[in-house]
């Protein structure tokens, strides 16, 4: 498949393949100079147009993608926090917690208990990309889903 002739689309197709390999890869150690060199730009660079289109840096995307991850993983209360914090890519238990607790307004483990006691809470038997929308973080001030918040985008000319 070529590439498109227009730059605009083009540099959409890689923010795109971007934003694929984090959610494919959320828990391998990624970082951005690692993203930005998989389709040869500069991390600023990346940085800049991934925050213009999608509304966030691609740091914040990793990580409440891992956040995502992580609720799951409480929720089932198979492991404990340090081991759902590395399960899902964290290599700072501190920062995990921290970044948990901005996005779902409790830490982990205040998560963990409360749906370990109200398993009601937890919709049972719905399929998975339900359940991802209706369990997806949100921003506890505007109570607007956290991730693929796409930016107003400027008319194409």
């Amino acid at each position: 498949m070529t590439p498109p002739a227009d730059p605009r689309l083009r540099e959409l197709a890689q923010l795109r393949r971007v934003r694929d390999r984090i959610d494919r890869e959320y828990a391998q150690p990624l970082d951005v100079e690692a993203l930005a060199r998989g389709i040869d730009v500069s991390s600023g660079h990346l940085s800049r147009t991934f925050r213009a289109a999608y509304g966030e840096s691609p740091y914040s995307y990793l990580m409440t993608r891992r956040i995502e991850r992580a609720m799951h993983l409480l929720r089932l209360g198979d492991l404990n926090v340090t081991d759902v914090c590395f399960a899902v890519g964290c290599q700072s238990l501190g920062t995990f917690s921290t970044r948990f607790s901005e996005l779902m307004g409790m830490s982990p483990s205040e998560y963990r208990r409360r749906a370990a006691a109200d398993p009601h809470a937890v919709p049972a038997g719905i399929p998975s990309c339900q359940a991802r929308q209706v369990l997806r973080p949100v921003r506890r001030s505007t109570r607007e889903p956290v991730r693929n918040r796409e930016a107003p985008t400027a008319p194409l000319s």
